[in-house]
C-alpha cells in the first residue's frame, strides 16, 4: 500500500467509492480483499500494475460509515493486511503555523487533551514536511501514521507539530453533528505562502513567476473589483488604489526552501490526489512569527528552531498579496480538479473548501495588508460562497485576537471558536442544511440622506450591537486623482474606525471616520459630517486589529460577526 494506507484508517463512505493504491512487480496482479469483522468478505478487486513506477489503483464499491473492516492486497505469495478501517468522511487539513498549530496549545488545553478518549472513531494522520521541484508519486515520509487519537502521543505531541487543533476540533465537532466515522489529514508547514502550496497551472493563470526569482513587477488587480453589492451607482467603488500600494513585496529577491513555489504542492499535496475526500480546511496568508521590528515573546529554541513553526519567513501578508485574489480561488479550482481526477472521479468536482479568515497580528499597526488579505481570501467579494468561489465558507476571526499569546499575537490561541464557525459552514455548506446560519451579517445597500448627512446601511440579517463606540466604519468620497488617494495611518491604538473616503480641497481624497449614530434591527445609520462632496467608499473593520476579543461592533444572533468590507 501507498504511504499513508494503514490500520485505524479512515476510507470515504457512499455515495464516493474509496481509492487504494500501492506499489507491485510491474505487471502483475493485485487482488484487494475487504473483510468484515468475522472474516466476512465484502468485496474484492483487481488490479493491473502498471509503468513507469510499478503502481496500481482499485476503486472500492461505496461502503455505509462504520466497521471495522480489514482491507488486505495480495500479490502471488505476497499480501499486506490493514487492520480496524472505518469508513465515514475524510478531510484535508492544509496551510501554515495556525493550521499547525497543536491540541496543546489552544486555551483550555488540558480538558481538550482528556476529551480525546470520548473520540475513538475520529482518526488522525499526518505528513511529515518535505519540499520537492517535481511532483511526487507518494509521500516521502509520515509524522504520524493513521492512529486513534491520545492526549499525550499524538494530539500534543508538541508545539507546531502534530496534530492540529483546528482540523481536530473541527473533526471532533463533525462527528458529534453527523455521528459518522471522521478521517483527519494534516499537510502544513509553518510561514509558507500559499504559491508554495500551488501547482505550476495556478501560478500561470495568475502571472506569477515560476521559479525561485521574482522580480517587482507583478499584474495589477484591481483591489475594487467586485466590491458594489447592490449598492445606488453613486456608491459604487469603482476608483483603483494607488498602484504603489497595490503590491506587497519583499527586500529579498530570491525565495528558498519550503517558499519556493510549487515545491509543498509536489511533495505534500501531489501525493494525495488519489485519495477521495469529502471536504478541505484551510488556514494560511498570516506572516511569520519573527518579524523585524517586533517584540518577540520568549519561546523554546526547539520552538524557535523547528521548521514547522516559522519555516524560512514570508507568507502573504508580506509576498504578494494583492494577487491573493487571484491565487486563492484559483488554488481551490485546481485541487478540486486535481483530486476529481486523481480519484478516478471518486472525490466530487466541487469539493467543498472551508478556511480562516486571517485574526488579527499587531494592535498599532497601519499597516493594512491584513485587511487587504483578508478581503482578497473572499476574492474581492466580501462573503463566499460566491460566483468565483463556489461551495466554499469562510471562519471570520477578526474578533479572536490574542495580543498576549505565547506563541506570538498571530498565534491566537483561541481555536475553539475557530473551529465552531468553520462546522457551521460545512454543515451548511458540504452537507447541506440549508436552515442553518452559517456566515455574519453583511451588507445589501446602503442608501445617502444628503441633507441630513446620514448613511444608512442595510444588512442581510438581524444584528446584535456589541459596541456602539467601537471604530469600525469608514467612508471614502470623490477622488482628483488616484495617485492622491492614501490613507493616513492609525493611530488610535489599532482599531479601524467607522469610516468615509471624502475629497476636499485640502485633501485630494481622504478615508474619514463614519461614526454609528444608530443600530436598527437590520440597519446601522452612519453619520457623514465630515462629508460634504462626492461620497465613493465605504468600509468596515479594515485594520490590521479591528477590535477587541469578541467585542466587535456587529454580529448577529447566532453570535458570528459581521465580516470586514470594502
Amino acid at each position: 500500500f501507498a504511504s499513508y494506507y494503514g490500520d485505524h484508517m479512515v476510507l470515504q463512505k457512499k455515495p464516493s467509492g474509496a481509492v487504494v493504491w500501492g506499489h507491485g512487480k510491474l505487471g502483475a496482479v493485485v487482488t484487494v480483499t475487504l473483510s468484515g469483522a468475522s472474516g466476512l468478505i465484502i468485496m474484492k478487486k483487481t488490479a493491473q500494475v502498471k509503468g513507469p513506477s510499478g503502481t496500481w489503483t482499485a476503486v472500492l464499491d461505496p461502503m455505509d460509515q462504520g466497521g471495522p473492516y480489514a482491507l488486505t492486497a495480495e500479490q502471488g505469495l505476497e499480501n499486506v493486511t490493514l487492520r480496524d478501517i472505518y469508513f465515514g468522511d475524510v478531510w484535508l487539513c492544509s496551510g501554515q503555523s495556525n493550521m499547525a498549530m497543536t491540541v496543546l496549545q489552544v486555551i483550555n488545553a488540558s480538558q481538550e487533551l482528556a476529551a480525546a478518549a470520548r473520540y475513538p472513531y475520529v482518526r488522525i494522520f499526518a505528513a511529515a514536511l518535505a519540499l520537492s521541484d517535481v511532483e511526487l508519486e507518494d509521500l516521502e515520509q509520515v509524522d504520524l501514521p493513521w492512529s486513534i487519537p491520545t492526549a499525550a502521543e499524538n494530539l500534543g505531541h508538541g508545539n507546531f507539530t502534530y496534530f492540529s487543533a483546528v482540523c481536530w476540533l473541527l473533526g471532533r465537532s463533525l462527528y458529534e453533528a453527523l455521528g459518522s466515522p471522521i478521517g483527519l489529514v494534516e499537510v502544513a508547514w509553518g510561514g509558507t505562502p500559499i504559491e508554495a502550496w500551488s501547482s505550476r497551472r495556478v501560478l500561470q493563470a495568475c502571472g506569477l513567476p515560476e521559479d525561485t526569482e521574482r522580480g517587482r513587477e507583478a499584474p495589477q488587480i484591481s483591489l475594487w473589483h467586485g466590491a458594489c453589492f447592490n449598492l445606488k451607482p453613486l456608491l459604487c467603488f469603482a476608483p483603483p488604489l494607488n498602484p504603489a500600494l497595490c503590491f506587497s513585496t519583499s527586500p529579498h529577491q530570491h525565495l528558498s526552501g519550503p517558499q519556493k513555489p510549487s515545491v509543498l504542492w509536489n511533495a505534500m499535496i501531489h501525493p494525495l490526489l488519489n485519495m477521495t475526500l469529502r471536504g478541505v480546511a484551510w488556514y494560511q496568508g498570516e506572516p511569520p512569527f519573527l518579524s523585524p521590528g517586533v517584540e518577540q515573546p520568549p519561546l523554546s529554541h526547539r520552538a524557535l528552531t523547528s521548521p514547522s513553526f516559522w519555516g524560512t519567513g514570508e507568507a502573504n501578508t508580506f509576498l504578494n498579496t494583492d494577487q491573493y485574489n487571484c491565487t486563492f480561488p484559483a488554488l481551490i479550482a485546481d485541487w478540486r480538479q486535481a483530486f476529481h481526477t486523481g480519484s478516478a472521479g471518486q472525490t466530487e468536482p466541487l469539493l467543498p473548501f472551508g478556511f480562516v479568515q486571517l485574526s488579527t497580528y499587531r494592535r498599532r499597526s497601519a499597516d493594512d495588508s491584513f485587511a487587504r488579505l483578508r478581503w482578497h481570501q473572499t476574492a474581492d467579494l466580501g462573503v463566499v460562497p460566491n460566483a468565483r468561489m463556489p461551495r466554499t465558507f469562510m471562519a471570520v476571526a477578526i474578533d479572536l485576537g490574542d495580543e498576549h499569546s505565547p506563541y506570538g499575537s498571530v498565534h491566537p490561541r483561541d481555536k475553539q471558536n475557530v473551529a465552531h464557525r468553520l462546522l457551521l459552514g460545512a454543515r451548511a455548506v458540504a452537507y447541506g442544511d440549508k436552515d442553518l446560519v452559517f456566515q455574519g451579517p453583511y451588507p445589501t445597500r446602503a442608501i445617502l440622506e444628503v441633507t441630513r448627512g446620514l448613511l444608512n446601511v442595510t444588512y442581510s440579517q438581524e444584528l446584535i450591537c456589541r459596541q456602539r463606540d467601537a471604530q469600525a466604519f469608514e467612508v471614502r468620497s470623490e477622488i482628483s486623482s488616484p495617485k492622491n488617494c492614501e490613507r493616513e495611518g492609525n493611530t488610535d491604538g489599532g482599531f479601524s474606525s467607522p469610516q468615509v473616503c471624502c475629497s476636499s480641497q485640502a485633501s485630494p481624497c481622504q478615508w474619514l471616520l463614519a461614526p454609528v449614530v444608530a443600530v436598527g434591527s437590520r440597519t446601522v445609520t452612519l453619520a457623514l459630517s465630515g462629508c460634504r462632496t462626492l461620497l465613493l467608499g465605504l468600509r468596515y473593520a479594515w485594520a490590521e486589529w479591528p477590535c477587541e476579543y469578541q467585542a466587535c461592533p456587529l454580529y448577529n444572533p447566532q453570535g458570528l460577526p459581521a465580516p470586514p468590507f470594502l
